[in-house]
């Protein structure tokens, strides 16, 4: 067993004194203290992984400890002592305080060693289950938002940074760049994961019903308000909240919504309670946020309330380099989508893929790519297959595109390769690092380096 730290609470100095011996024979630090201050003075300086604490105490109740133990540390099993025998305060202890086990004075002490072990077992579980879940949280949020361009790569940081602050975040981004992806991230990386996530379009919303769908309403408030509603900004509470198009929202809202903001409090139409909301708020428009606020379409004052952090998704044609990137991830996912055989691109239609500016961005080249899969014929998508946009596409249009002639030559498969390699030289064969660069996870790497047949260490 490595060294962990076992916290003994208990006034009956050879009690405790006991308990440090058995336990140190076993390989454990072992902190003592003999009342509730001392003992929260000693887990504000030490890292603990499991306590024994008594149940009686000169200054305080062991159950009362145990319940700021767990509140500090969720994962630390605390074992309560008691010579008692009281069934009552055992049951409160076990369920209500959350204690791992109670134990009854006299006891074995190859008894409290069986016990510790298996609370810091258990605990060792309860950790590792959180931090896969986290894991497996943080790979798919992420999982959409692929690319190895410097632009998408400083998005991909900023929310690695941010995401667990609690801090409002604006997301800024042409139609079609994936500001939904960056703020599914956010909620998925976050701390409030767990609770709900309300999406609000404002643009889509009527403005005569926007407020009633945000604050919600009570019954008879207006004519059609047959019965209570709740509003999206109280389903969110203890959640996250996207405000989406936030520029859209007609200015008369956005100064309730700002005193929401301040408040932390939200009143039904035509209710007189004030309801405390708990959220993490996130925004997003496709129009440039300070101009919005110097046409009028967005106040000042909540302008900078919403945007404690401030992320730019990049348009599709500031990345080109990722576009072979996502035309590969795309007709992987729509081909297993749809079941269709179409498992390559002939190299005059993906030239046109690399070559057309992209305006819809990242959406609409998602959309081609499914078109593409469920339209083609054979097992390669030809230039008839793309929607006609791209089929008639002179790659002149400015706006980023390029013309056809400036596209490296290769198949997909050739380019797809290249990347590969260009990600691996970049960060000096780190596979872990490359994967990232490239928006993949690393088994998915190790698979396409073996296809491509480049191998595992720098030649």
């Amino acid at each position: 067993m490595s060294r962990q730290t076992v916290l003994v609470v208990d006034d009956e100095l050879s009690i405790a004194d006991g308990l440090r011996l058995t336990l140190e024979s076993e390989g454990m630090s072992v902190r003592l203290a003999g009342s509730v201050r001392t003992a929260l003075a000693a887990v504000a300086q030490t890292d603990v992984q499991a306590a024994i604490v008594d149940l009686m105490l000169p200054d305080g109740d062991g159950l009362a400890l145990t319940r700021e133990l767990k509140a500090r540390d969720a994962a630390m099993e605390v074992i309560v002592i008691t010579a008692y025998g009281s069934v009552r305060k055992a049951m409160e202890a076990t369920k209500g305080a959350g204690a791992f086990y109670v134990l009854e004075k006299p006891f074995d002490p190859d008894e409290v060693v069986g016990l510790v072990k298996n609370a810091l077992e258990h605990r060792k579980l309860v950790v590792e289950n959180t931090e896969l879940r986290r894991r497996l949280a943080d790979q798919s949020a992420d999982s959409e938002i692929l690319g190895s361009a410097p632009g998408i790569q400083r998005v991909l940081e900023t929310i690695a940074s941010v995401a667990d602050a609690d801090a409002n975040v604006l997301i800024l981004g042409e139609s079609g760049t994936g500001k939904e992806l960056i703020a599914n991230a956010l909620h998925e990386r976050s701390s409030r994961r767990e609770g709900p996530f309300v999406k609000i379009n404002c643009a889509a919303l009527p403005k005569d019903l926007i407020e009633s769908e945000l604050f919600g309403h009570t019954k008879g408030s207006f004519t059609g308000a047959t019965m209570e509603k709740v509003g999206l900004l109280e389903e969110a509470h203890k959640g996250s909240l996207l405000l989406d198009e936030i520029t859209e929202m007609p200015p008369d809202l956005q100064a309730k919504l700002l005193r929401v903001l301040e408040e932390r409090v939200v009143r039904r139409i035509g209710g007189a309670k004030s309801i405390p909301v708990d959220f993490r708020l996130l925004s997003s428009t496709n129009r440039n946020a300070e101009q919005a606020v110097k046409d009028g379409g967005l106040r000042q004052d909540l302008y900078f309330r919403i945007n404690t952090v401030t992320i730019a998704v990049p348009p599709l044609r500031e990345r080109r380099e990722d576009v072979p990137i996502l035309v590969r991830a795309f007709l992987d996912r729509y081909r297993a989508k749809h079941q269709r055989g179409a498992d390559a691109i002939e190299p005059e239609a993906y030239r046109r893929l690399l070559s057309y500016s992209w305006p819809g961005n990242v959406r609409e080249l998602q959309h081609a790519l499914e078109r593409a899969v469920l339209v083609a014929r054979g097992k390669e998508i030809t230039l008839a297959d793309l929607p006609e946009a791209l089929q008639h596409a002179t790659g002149e249009g400015g706006g980023g595109a390029i013309a056809p002639s400036e596209v490296p030559a290769g198949s997909l498969e050739e380019i797809e390769r290249a990347s590969i390699l260009k990600a691996l030289e970049s960060t000096r064969w780190n596979k872990q690092a490359a994967a990232a660069l490239l928006g993949l996870r690393r088994p998915t790497l190790y698979s396409k380096m073996r296809k491509h047949n480049i191998p595992q260490r720098r030649p």
